[in-house]
């Protein structure tokens, strides 16, 4: 045993070397900005996407078979509600909060205080930055997706053209990266 904490740093080390700072990822895809729409989960269409897959940047259905990490919903009062997978009984798996800081200016998606529970109100111009459910990264290690979005306008009239939220959204699609700048990232 004596042998083991001797020798562990020295191992660490040596594993960190030979991996590299992303403990053996890199980014294959460049992030970029897209504006989307996503719909209420209530009062619309069953055929409207109103979830959002981080993993492969897209807007889904709920009522499918493609999972996704966060939907879209008006509350009675005609609030803008994006909801993580933990209110909508699915797990606490993935998490948003709202940010203060402008949406240009967020360059890294910080590693804790997503709201996992509960529901994110949020109005036309509403920064947010959501990290996905666990997933497995090409490594083999866990990871998570990360997200900056920027509200751009929410439409709360009737459906179906209405009850819909219109957002900017750089989501950075490379497993267990945190960048969230245009362009490929670095970590």
């Amino acid at each position: 045993m004596r042998y083991v904490t001797r020798y562990l740093p020295l191992f660490a080390l040596a594993l960190i070397a030979a991996c590299g700072d992303s403990l053996g990822l890199s980014a294959s895809f460049a992030n970029k900005v897209d504006t989307v729409s996503i719909y209420a989960l209530s009062k619309t269409p069953v055929a409207t996407p109103s979830g959002y897959y981080m993993a492969q940047g897209i807007v889904v259905r709920t009522d499918g078979f493609i999972p996704f990490d966060f939907a879209f919903d008006i509350d009675s009062t005609g609030r803008g509600l994006l909801l993580p997978t933990g209110p909508l009984k699915l797990g606490r798996l993935s998490g948003l909060q709202i940010s203060a800081v402008p949406f240009d200016s967020i360059r890294i998606a910080p590693t804790g205080r997503y709201q996992l529970d509960s529901a994110v109100v949020v109005d036309s111009n509403t920064v947010a930055i959501a990290q996905s459910r666990p997933v497995t990264c090409p490594n083999g290690l866990p990871g998570a997706y990360y997200a900056k979005l920027h509200v751009v306008s929410i439409d709360t009239t009737s459906a179906p053209t209405g009850r819909h939220l219109k957002m900017e959204i750089l989501d950075d699609t490379n497993c267990g990266f945190r960048g969230l700048q245009i362009g490929l990232p670095r970590s």
